[in-house]
């Protein structure tokens, strides 16, 4: 029996993250380009109080500021990695410390410190495509008054992904597997201390048979609670643009390079 070519298989590959992995990118369809904001070269958009009356509503604005608005097909297209690309350093969690839901833990009171946490969530969930994991990530990592779990971003991304990819009906195969990397950060704004909106550009990688790759952008309102960093309360922000990682596109739609270093000590 003849074997189909690899390149067809990468097609069917493409089309099925297309379908799967940015539902949320068809949304951007006739969301004009915005006009990014930048302050000392400082990547965050802070507002306070002083901009409203009320911080919900400095946050509800923050959440829903439209971003800038790609091609579907600028998270597929390969693009060479521009060399002295702005960056943000994103500081690392412990060591081998995973919290509740194997999630990564240790990251710092600080707006790159939310970029990181909303990162290790979306890699536990995306890296595992299996629903009891997405259930217990949401149930650690959604504060009270965040989105349930059938309206959140990453829950439509993984029954997307299983039903696309015709996997099993709540897990992926063993012989199917993704991996996603972050390749880009965003801090959309801050309000104070404990409230950032945060947006990480992953670099995902499925194998189905064939390597598939894109970049798949999402961001995430962030706060503080006791000691960690959780996804909180109100509406989902409005879509990040995804792109190549790495790419001039990507960092002509306001993302940063993603840099690792040392995060707080014990």
């Amino acid at each position: 029996m003849q074997v189909p070519p690899v390149a067809w298989d990468r097609r069917r590959l493409v089309a099925m993250l297309a379908a799967a992995l940015v539902v949320l990118v068809a949304l951007l369809a006739g969301v004009g380009m915005t006009v990014w904001y930048a302050v000392g070269g400082s990547p965050t958009v802070a507002a306070t109080a002083d901009a409203a009356p009320q911080a919900g509503s400095v946050r509800d604005r923050i959440a829903a500021a439209p971003m800038a608005s790609l091609d579907r097909q600028a998270a597929f297209t390969p693009e060479s990695s521009i060399e002295g690309a702005a960056s943000m350093s994103v500081p690392l969690p412990f060591d081998d410390d995973l919290g509740v839901a194997e999630v990564a833990v240790g990251f710092p009171h600080t707006p790159a410190g939310a970029v990181g946490q909303w990162a290790a969530i979306e890699r536990r969930v995306l890296e595992a495509m299996d629903t009891s994991v997405l259930g217990d990530v949401h149930d650690a990592w959604v504060a009270p008054g965040g989105p349930g779990i059938a309206e959140w971003d990453l829950t439509r991304s993984v029954q997307a992904f299983l039903t696309s990819a015709r996997q099993s009906g709540h897990a992926k195969d063993v012989s199917t597997l993704v991996s996603a990397r972050p390749a880009g950060a965003m801090v959309k704004g801050v309000d104070g201390p404990d409230w950032v909106l945060a947006c990480v550009l992953l670099d995902v990688r499925v194998v189905v048979n064939a390597e598939a790759r894109m970049g798949y952008g999402l961001c995430a309102r962030m706060v503080w609670v006791t000691d960690r960093w959780m996804v909180g309360p109100g509406a989902q922000p409005a879509p990040a643009p995804s792109a190549w990682p790495g790419s001039a596109t990507a960092a002509g739609a306001g993302w940063l390079a993603w840099r690792d270093v040392a995060g707080r000590q014990r």
